[in-house]
């Protein structure tokens, strides 16, 4: 399936979801979705057989903005999808997707770790990269990380 083709599938299978989309370039669709729709979006993605989950990262905006964006990164060829979550910097919580794609939880777990989200229904809270002494509250990825 041509590139074109495979973010207009994605689209569609995301449809009822969807708060906005953008296509910062070509071969990319950014779609933002509320937490509460990402495990019923990424359900509809693998059902759909639409790709593969590539990575999740998060992006802080900054104290001023008081958000953090979690990104969902899935490919498909050339085409690239990425499900954008926003949640709240001082209570930044996202829901597990590993019910729907047990690989996620590595991501998760860094997501956590680095970022400081709270992923509800992760299983496996083990550090990553981080010691297992290392100070509660601090998260190394966030802008304001003191290290």
């Amino acid at each position: 399936m041509n590139t074109d083709l495979a973010l207009k599938a994605a689209g569609d299978l995301l449809a009822k979801w969807v708060i906005e989309t953008k296509t910062p370039e070509p071969a990319r669709l950014d779609v933002i979705l509320d937490a509460s729709s990402l495990l019923a979006a990424v359900r509809a993605l693998d059902t759909a057989h639409w790709g593969y989950l590539a990575g999740i990262t998060g992006l802080d905006l900054g104290a001023a903005v008081g958000q953090i964006q979690v990104l969902y990164h899935f490919c498909a060829g050339a085409a690239v999808l990425t499900l954008r979550v926003g949640t709240p910097r001082d209570h930044a919580v996202v829901p597990s997707i590993c019910d729907a794609l047990p690989a996620a939880s590595f991501y998760e777990r860094e997501l956590r770790e680095m970022m400081g989200v709270e992923v509800v229904g992760l299983l496996n809270m083990d550090h990553l990269f981080l010691p297992d002494d290392w100070p509660d509250g601090v998260y190394p990825l966030r802008k304001d990380a003191e290290l």
